[in-house]
Order: C-alpha cells, then sequence, then structure tokens
C-alpha cells in the first residue's frame, strides 16, 4: 500500500526558499506521475505542480518561474524547489499520484500528513 512522507517545510521570510521534499513506498513509483499540492484553512486543495513519467512537467500559474518539482525513481523520492517565497504561498503542502485515477477520485491513494510552509511577511 503506498505511503508517502512529506518533509522540509518550515518558517521563511518573503523572498526565501525552501525545498520540499516526498518519500514514496509501497508502490512502483517509477510507473506513476506525481504531483505536489497545497491547502489552507477553508479551502480544497489545489494543485501547485505535477511531473509525468517522462519527466514532463506543468505548474500552476501561480507558481511558475518560482518552483520547480523533480523526481528521483531510484530513490522514490519527489521534490519541489520553491524560490522567491510569497505569502501567499503559506499553506501545508502534499505529494500523490497524479493520474487520471487520482483526478477522478482524489482519495483514490493515501495522503499523507503534508509539510507546513509558512512565509513571514
Amino acid at each position: 500500500q503506498l505511503q508517502v512522507v512529506e518533509s522540509g517545510g518550515g518558517l521563511v521570510q518573503i523572498g526565501g526558499s525552501l525545498r520540499l521534499s516526498c518519500s514514496a513506498s509501497g508502490i512502483d513509483f517509477s510507473r506513476f506521475g506525481w504531483a505536489w499540492y497545497r491547502q489552507t484553512p477553508g479551502k480544497q486543495r489545489e494543485l501547485v505542480a505535477d511531473i509525468r513519467t517522462n519527466n514532463e512537467t506543468k505548474y500552476a500559474d501561480f507558481v511558475k518561474g518560482r518552483f520547480t518539482i523533480s523526481r528521483e525513481n531510484a530513490e522514490k523520492m519527489v521534490y519541489l524547489q520553491m524560490n522567491n517565497l510569497r505569502p501567499e504561498d503559506t499553506a501545508v503542502y502534499y505529494c500523490n499520484i497524479r493520474n487520471w485515477e487520482s483526478v477522478a477520485r482524489p482519495d483514490r491513494y493515501p495522503w499523507g500528513q503534508g509539510s507546513q510552509v509558512t512565509v513571514s511577511s
């Protein structure tokens, strides 16, 4: 069964950087696309960036040019490099599989605890 563990969050000042890491286990990692999502209290989880099996990447408009998603299949890891952080980036960040099943059913795969990112003004 899939298990994901996110790490690397913290408190950072405006314009600062953080690198989030996601460790996955219990699944054939390289066969799947992966994504980072984020959620703030009272709002729905939103897609931040995704990376396909061929390493093609896509980004939400609000992070384009600032965030970079990457993956390391051998280590079963997904990363999110976040630069030039803004207060509106404050959220809990999650990683998970991204495919047609997860789009149709957001709870298709189990979610981790997430990693809190707080950008202070």
